[in-house]
C-alpha cells in the first residue's frame, strides 16, 4: 500500500461544478482514468449517503465543494477543542458543530457572512441546532487581514464579536485600500471600547489565540478561505468555498434528522 498525495488530481467539471478530492489517498494501484469522482468518494472519503444527497444538489445549483482528507478526528459539541468562548455563537450542547474558518480581507468570506451565516445565526444558532465557532485564518496573501483578525479578537473579549464582523466585511473594499482597520473598528465602538480594544492588539496577548486557530486550519488541510468543517453524528463534512442558505440548510435538516 503506498500514499498517493493529491491536490487537485481528481477534478471533474460539470457545468460549473467543481468537486475536487483533496488528501490522502491509499491505494494498490490507482487508475485515475476508470475512477470517477463519486468512486473516489465513496470509496475513499467515508462520505455518508447524506452528503452525496448534498452533492446532488450543489450539482444542480452549479455549486463547488471540496472534500479533503481530515487530520483530525470528528468533533462534537463536548469534545470540540480550542474554542474561545468570545468567538463561538450558541450552545455547546447543539447536535451540531460548525467551524468556519474565514479571513476578514477575503470577499468569498464576506459574502458567505453577509448572506448564508446571518440566516443561519437567526434560524440554527439561536434555535440551539448549531454551535457555531469562527476560527481565524488570515491569508499571508492578505496584507491587512491578521490586523483585522487582532481587533475582531480583541473586541470580541469586549463582547463586540458582532458588530465588529460586520463592520469589518460591509467595509472591506475601503480598508483593504486604505489599511486603516483601526478607524473602521473605531466606527462602530465607543471611544472606551477603543481604548480597551487598541491596548489589547498592543499587548499582543491575544495572538496565541489566532495562531491556535491557524495551526487547527493547518491540521484540517486547510488552505483557502471561506472553509467550513461540519461536525455531526460522528462524522466530519468540509465544504470550501460559500454555500447558498437554500442548500446548506437543505443539508443541515438531513444531518439533524439522523439524529
Amino acid at each position: 500500500m503506498q500514499s498517493l498525495e493529491t491536490r487537485s488530481a481528481f477534478a471533474t467539471r460539470t457545468g460549473d461544478l467543481n468537486i475536487a478530492i483533496r488528501g490522502r489517498i491509499t491505494e494498490d494501484r490507482l487508475q485515475a482514468s476508470n475512477l470517477t469522482e463519486e468512486t473516489l468518494i465513496r470509496k475513499h472519503s467515508g462520505i455518508r449517503k447524506t452528503f452525496m444527497a448534498f452533492l446532488t444538489v450543489l450539482s444542480a445549483l452549479g455549486i463547488g465543494v471540496v472534500l479533503m482528507a481530515m487530520a483530525k478526528p470528528p468533533q462534537t459539541p463536548g469534545t470540540v477543542s480550542d474554542v474561545d468562548p468570545h468567538k463561538a455563537f450558541g450552545s455547546k450542547n447543539a447536535p451540531l458543530v460548525m467551524e468556519v474558518f474565514s479571513d476578514f480581507q477575503c470577499p468569498a468570506c464576506k459574502s458567505l457572512y453577509t448572506s448564508t451565516n446571518r440566516e443561519l445565526m437567526d434560524n440554527y444558532v439561536s434555535a440551539g441546532k448549531v454551535y457555531l465557532i469562527h476560527r481565524d485564518f488570515p491569508l499571508p496573501m492578505h496584507a491587512h487581514s491578521k490586523v483585522a483578525a487582532e481587533y475582531a479578537r480583541a473586541a470580541a473579549h469586549l463582547g463586540k464579536a458582532e458588530s465588529v464582523e460586520q463592520a469589518l466585511f460591509q467595509s472591506q473594499e475601503k480598508w483593504e485600500n486604505t489599511g486603516d482597520v483601526d478607524g473602521t473598528v473605531a466606527a462602530v465602538l465607543s471611544p472606551a471600547e477603543m481604548t480597551k480594544v487598541r491596548a489589547l492588539v498592543k499587548s499582543g496577548t491575544l495572538d496565541p489565540l489566532i495562531e491556535k486557530d491557524m495551526a487547527l486550519g493547518r491540521m484540517y488541510n486547510v488552505n483557502q478561505t471561506p472553509t467550513t468543517i461540519i461536525h455531526a453524528n460522528g462524522q466530519t463534512y468540509p465544504v470550501v468555498g460559500i454555500q447558498s442558505y437554500a442548500v446548506l440548510h437543505q443539508f443541515l435538516d438531513q444531518l439533524l434528522a439522523q439524529k
